[in-house]
């Protein structure tokens, strides 16, 4: 079942965080299918926001440096907007332990500000919210399947989920057409490199290209989904595409690669750098879901949707990018 690229021909698309790793990349896809397309990034500094990535449609994209927590600046560009993808958010679940009220400021009350415009200013508009398989917390059955349950080890998992709530009643109470997608451990191309909070494969990439040890808590045995940033880019599309509204959709790939084995994945691609296991850190453990693989079935029969890059491959592809751009990402 192909995605219907006509449907986002001439609709106008805003996309909060679009200057970041994944709202770039669908940016780039988008312009291609002939959206009318508005960025919007608060380019705070570690966040990933970043104008390299939106090389090659600058010129045919409306670009704005604002903040989702601005209400007066979201009330007035969310007017007219087909679709809203709100990907804007605090990514790391480490600085919501260190800086928990920034989390929740932007995490939370700023998806609330988003809401309330569109619900004043664009009732009619679809708006897919990015969430992240961290709502989940400690992992009791794989695969995991929406229903599974909700018990955030993190401040980031807690907010994550407290935003979810809030897309559902707006979409139960008002009527908006709000849709969740719930996104596993996504890498690729114009994925941040400077710093290990978190783009985890994206910082083991960089230190394997500078030939350095890539340090690995325990044992690395915990499988995870690593999920090809075109994958996430066309599972978010198919779910503004066919989802149901209010419903909340995990995506994720059938291929169960444990942490140390995603590592040997870079570390042959590269051809330099290492790896070396250390005990866990103090209360670093404490954080640690265990084994994630989520069951994709219900966007699969609902969307047609299915991840098709196995990680050797976007690591592949992974590769030749930052062979090319490093200098862009690094500092």
């Amino acid at each position: 079942m192909a995605l219907n690229k006509n449907i986002f021909n001439n609709k106008k698309v805003l996309i909060t965080g679009g200057a970041g790793f994944i709202g770039s990349s669908l940016a780039h896809v988008l312009v291609g299918f002939g959206a009318e397309v508005t960025i919007l990034d608060a380019m705070l500094p570690l966040y990933g926001g970043n104008l390299f990535n939106l090389d090659g449609i600058k010129e045919k994209i409306k670009f704005i440096t604002g903040d989702i927590r601005d209400k007066d600046l979201m009330l007035k560009i969310v007017v007219g907007q087909d679709y809203i993808f709100n990907l804007a958010a605090q990514v790391s679940y480490i600085d919501s332990k260190s800086e928990p009220f920034l989390d929740l400021d932007i995490n939370c009350l700023g998806h609330m500000t988003v809401l309330e415009a569109i619900r004043e200013m664009a009732p009619n508009a679809r708006v897919i919210f990015s969430s992240s398989r961290m709502v989940y917390g400690k992992i009791h059955t794989t695969p995991v399947r929406e229903d599974h349950s909700t018990e955030p080890l993190s401040l980031y998992g807690i907010h994550k989920l407290t935003a979810e709530k809030y897309y559902r009643y707006y979409h139960d109470m008002f009527g908006l057409d709000t849709l969740v997608v719930r996104i596993p451990n996504p890498y690729g191309p114009r994925q941040q490199m400077k710093h290990n909070k978190y783009s985890i494969v994206g910082w083991f990439l960089r230190q394997a290209l500078n030939e350095e040890t890539i340090t690995i808590f325990g044992e690395g045995a915990q499988e995870r989904d690593y999920l090809y940033i075109d994958d996430v880019v066309d599972g978010l599309l198919r779910v503004a595409e066919k989802g149901l509204a209010g419903e909340v959709y995990n995506l994720g790939i059938e291929e169960r690669v444990t942490l140390v084995e995603m590592i040997d994945v870079v570390l042959k691609e590269v051809g330099t750098g290492n790896k070396e296991h250390i005990p866990w850190p103090e209360n670093y453990e404490k954080n640690e879901t265990g084994g994630y693989i989520a069951d994709t079935s219900k966007v699969e029969r609902g969307t047609g949707w299915k991840a098709t890059t196995p990680l050797k491959e976007g690591v592949k592809r992974m590769v030749a990018y930052y062979r090319n751009y490093k200098e862009h990402y690094i500092d």
